[in-house]
């Protein structure tokens, strides 16, 4: 391939790569653990972290981090190498599963943080409503208090259920991974 075919190619995977670095970022997944995982992604054999660290300027340590981060999502995993003491990485290519691996993890975490809290406050506006020293007005906001936090508990139960369906790949039955007008 001659030099300005390279240029081509390496311009066109870097453009990818950053867009699904900037991609991940949307989901707390760090630009640079995102730029590993685009890095990986266009490698056609697996890695170490030495490898990784060159190849994006980065440390050791940063690198480990990445790959921890991504393994955690199962986006990357550790595969044997005969002959080689060192680790080696490569990046899982099923991208609707590396989907729902990101979604479910960080979604699941943040509904059971907001779940927590609303339950907590609903708990708490139960007890201050049957005080019998509140006001009308004060008792008319404590209700309309519950009502929203219900509210939002029906919300992270049906978006629970959601995930559920992407878990499931129920997903698919609804959203097909590949229309037939492509």
């Amino acid at each position: 391939m001659d030099t300005n075919q390279e240029k081509i190619l390496q311009k066109a995977q870097e453009r990818v790569i950053e867009a699904l670095a900037r991609n991940m970022d949307l989901y707390g997944i760090t630009m640079s653990t995102g730029l590993l995982y685009g890095t990986l992604l266009f490698q056609d054999k697996s890695m170490t972290l030495d490898e990784m660290g060159e190849a994006l300027g980065m440390s050791k340590t940063s690198m480990s981090n990445g790959v921890r981060t991504l393994m955690d999502l199962n986006m990357v995993e550790k595969i044997w190498k005969k002959g080689t003491r060192k680790d080696h990485y490569e990046v899982n290519l099923d991208w609707y599963q590396n989907f729902i691996d990101l979604f479910s993890v960080k979604w699941r975490h943040a509904i059971e943080q907001n779940m927590h809290s609303l339950k907590k406050s609903l708990q708490e506006l139960h007890t201050l409503q049957q005080s019998e020293e509140l006001s009308e007005e004060l008792k008319a906001r404590v209700e309309l208090s519950i009502s929203r936090i219900e509210n939002g508990l029906e919300y992270y139960s049906w978006l629970s259920r959601l995930i559920d369906t992407f878990e499931s790949h129920e997903i698919f039955q609804f959203v097909p991974k590949k229309s037939s007008d492509s």
